[in-house]
């Protein structure tokens, strides 16, 4: 499968039959240039306008945005509840995190989650091989938050969103706090990397892709 970073928590995730699913979408208020792609499924994490965007060009695809399990062709996608922050929805509302089942391999995105994760929680998501997790703060779980779910979850590649850069219009944390201490951290020059079983790492690795 590819998984392609369109910047701030958007993702392209594409099966290795075709199945593009596109996660939280943003709009042009963001910074990023809009992702200009087609999807089969969206999902939403929650209804803020850097989460939900919803475009013609990406055409008529199955919108996922609530708890439960649905499957699309050859992709199972299981919503998860949580909140937006660690006052129980009350500052920010909720936020669904999901886990995907693609190609033999188990995806988490974690969308804004704003608090530590519990049992039920770690119980739902299973166990992710990818792990795609807001590091930034301010909005969502701060670097030092996300290092306990790294290690609560233990996956074996990690994906940094939700984070300060160049582009993004808003102020966040950037990702070198996250990055600070942590072996087997690497910089990728380009947006897109491909993952399948037998490529997942014996070790964890942190991967940081670039959204240009």
């Amino acid at each position: 499968m590819k998984i392609k970073w369109h910047g701030h928590a958007c993702f392209s995730l594409i099966s290795s039959e075709g199945t593009r699913v596109l996660t939280d979408p943003f709009d042009d208020h963001v910074g990023y240039e809009l992702p200009r792609v087609e999807a089969d499924v969206v999902t939403i994490s929650h209804d803020h306008f850097d989460h939900c965007y919803l475009t013609p060009q990406l055409g008529h695809p199955e919108i996922v945005r609530n708890p439960g399990t649905t499957v699309f062709r050859d992709v199972r996608i299981t919503g998860v509840e949580s909140y937006h922050d660690n006052n129980g929805g009350k500052t920010r509302g909720n936020n669904v995190m999901f886990s995907f089942k693609i190609d033999d391999l188990q995806i988490a995105h974690l969308g804004d989650l704003g608090h530590p994760l519990g049992p039920e929680h770690v119980l739902a998501l299973g166990h992710p091989q990818v792990l795609l997790i807001p590091v930034g703060g301010t909005y969502t779980i701060d670097w030092q938050e996300a290092t306990k779910v790294v290690e609560t979850l233990e996956p074996r590649i990690v994906i940094p969103m939700h984070y300060k850069t160049e582009a993004l219009s808003f102020p966040l944390d950037t990702v070198d706090n996250f990055l600070q201490d942590k072996v087997r951290a690497r910089r990728e020059m380009y947006s897109t990397i491909e993952i399948s079983p037998n490529s997942l790492p014996e070790e964890r690795e942190i991967v940081v892709l670039s959204y240009i």
